[in-house]
């Protein structure tokens, strides 16, 4: 099975295929080390968010990820993003639910394997990896402590809302967005301390004035959030 952009790329169905990834193990005295996993944004690749890893403290154990779909000419995607002359440009939600899901899989497995504290899991992510994020948070936030999500939005398509919002009581995020961001604007990012203050979720929201990336004041101040 393909799926295909208007654009002219093409992601493969790998979905039954684990995700590949590259690591830094943690330095630490203690039994297990606290487990962080970058989630790339569209188009990138494990190594992009991995630069981050240099200021990271030592004792977090750093997974980044590669996305499961295969771009052309390079890159990789978490799911497809299309172009429609009547449509206008719009996600691939089931695709999305798949990574989701994909993720939630691989972060479970890799944290059993490494023997890596389940209590204190944490995850990175960018652009499209920001909202997986999101997902992550609100559709399993039982398996879930720190979140810090990078030029992304909530879309809530993407999870199914706990009725019990006691679920989310373990959560907490740091949200970042710029405001002259051009490929996910500015406006989209406000809605979402309302929309995790709905939810009770514990959070920092900040906005720097910067396109689509991560200033260095953006990251300095994630570090000092995650320590």
């Amino acid at each position: 099975m393909e799926f295909t952009f208007n654009s002219g790329l093409h992601l493969s169905d790998s979905m039954e295929m684990s995700l590949y990834c590259i690591e830094r193990p943690a330095k630490t005295s203690k039994v297990k080390a606290i487990p962080l996993f970058l989630i790339h944004g569209y188009g990138s690749d494990e190594n992009d968010l991995f630069s981050f890893a240099e200021g990271i403290p030592e004792y977090y154990h750093i997974i980044s990820l590669r996305a499961p779909y295969p771009m052309q000419p390079y890159g990789n995607a978490w799911y497809a993003i299309n172009f429609d002359a009547e449509k206008g440009k719009w996600s691939d939600l089931e695709q999305a639910k798949a990574s989701r899901d994909l993720l939630h899989h691989f972060i479970q497995e890799k944290c059993k394997e490494k023997q890596l504290d389940t209590n204190k899991v944490c995850v990175l992510g960018f652009s499209q990896g920001s909202i997986l994020s999101y997902a992550l948070a609100l559709q399993y936030p039982g398996f879930y402590h720190k979140f810090i999500c990078l030029s992304g939005y909530i879309n809530e398509a993407l999870a199914e809302i706990k009725v019990d919002i006691e679920a989310y009581k373990n959560i907490t995020i740091f949200a970042s967005h710029g405001t002259q961001d051009q490929v996910i604007p500015f406006d989209w990012a406000e809605k979402i301390p309302s929309q995790l203050h709905a939810l009770k979720i514990d959070h920092v929201f900040k906005s720097y004035p910067v396109g689509h990336g991560v200033s260095p004041q953006n990251f300095a101040d994630l570090l000092e959030w995650l320590k």
